[in-house]
């Protein structure tokens, strides 16, 4: 096709194996399409394409990806808000028979397996950001590594006695994102080995996960941050693992060992963590080294 249909807030350019989607970044757009900035999305990534009635005399071509195909939308599961979709594109109602035929063209491209999950993500993860402030710590990915670093004013003393945390990917087997516009938002990792009920129930009490509050972890970076961590962790279930990373994955860097001891100790000094508790966590500590 090639052609272009620009509606409000976003524009669609028609490839001839993708629609490559641009989101405005005026001030009244919204957040997430401001961080999104541009995506490209395979004819093969896609479920389905409609086209419906909108608000206030627009109408709404909404191209429908496949489950497992995009890992911004599998980490969102469904809690993005209508107007945040980044799979919408809203347009004034006189241009509803062009946008009518390029629905047309679009659902003559999805091929039989449109209506299958997709065995792999086929839409890049958003490239950022990657590091966002939550209301108990700052958390920051750097493609192979998350860490969660904590705040004094928010974290509980469940995460202070842990020290701050960092987390291979490789050890990792998914996300959790609750967004942060419901009131126990949060951004959870899920560690291989773990079975769901060995985490702490309470995200304030995980050290694998960071809690959001009230202008704390919004959308438009928490969300792209866990979609990239997913991407991340699923290239590395495909990836082969490096001779000799099996036997170094118990060892952490020396460094931040001595980083944690550092913060265990000013704990320690503070009172909020006992002689054993001290003694226990330090001699854990220098066992991985």
């Amino acid at each position: 096709m090639g052609d272009v249909l620009a509606g409000i807030h976003a524009t669609w350019e028609f490839e001839t194996d993708a629609v490559l989607i641009r989101f405005e970044r005026g001030i009244r757009a919204p957040k997430l399409f401001q961080s999104l900035r541009e995506r490209r999305i395979p004819h093969e990534a896609l479920a389905s394409v409609t086209l419906s009635p909108g608000k206030r005399g627009t109408v709404v071509l909404h191209a429908v990806p496949r489950a497992g195909a995009d890992p911004l939308m599998e980490a969102a599961a469904g809690q993005l808000k209508e107007g945040s979709d980044p799979y919408r594109l809203v347009l004034p109602a006189d241009r509803e028979t062009l946008a009518e035929y390029y629905a047309d063209e679009l659902r003559a491209l999805l091929g039989p397996e449109a209506t299958e999950p997709a065995h792999r993500f086929l839409v890049a993860a958003p490239e950022g950001p990657l590091q966002f402030k939550a209301y108990d710590g700052k958390a920051s990915f750097d493609g192979g590594q998350v860490a969660f670093r904590w705040f004094w004013t928010g974290a509980s003393s469940a995460k202070w006695k842990a020290g701050d945390q960092t987390f291979s990917v490789r050890e990792l087997s998914g996300v959790e994102w609750r967004s942060p516009d419901v009131f126990d938002g949060y951004l959870r990792l899920l560690r291989r080995g773990h079975a769901g009920e060995m985490q702490p129930a309470q995200a304030d009490q995980d050290p694998a996960a960071v809690v959001f509050g009230l202008g704390y972890g919004p959308v438009h970076e928490s969300l792209p941050f866990a979609a990239a961590v997913l991407a991340a962790v699923r290239a590395a279930d495909a990836a082969p693992v490096p001779v000799g990373a099996v036997a170094a994955t118990g060892r952490r860097d020396p460094a931040d060992i001595a980083e944690r001891i550092r913060h265990l100790g000013e704990l320690h000094q503070a009172g909020l963590v006992t002689d054993e508790e001290f003694a226990a966590k330090k001699a854990e500590l220098l066992a991985e080294l």
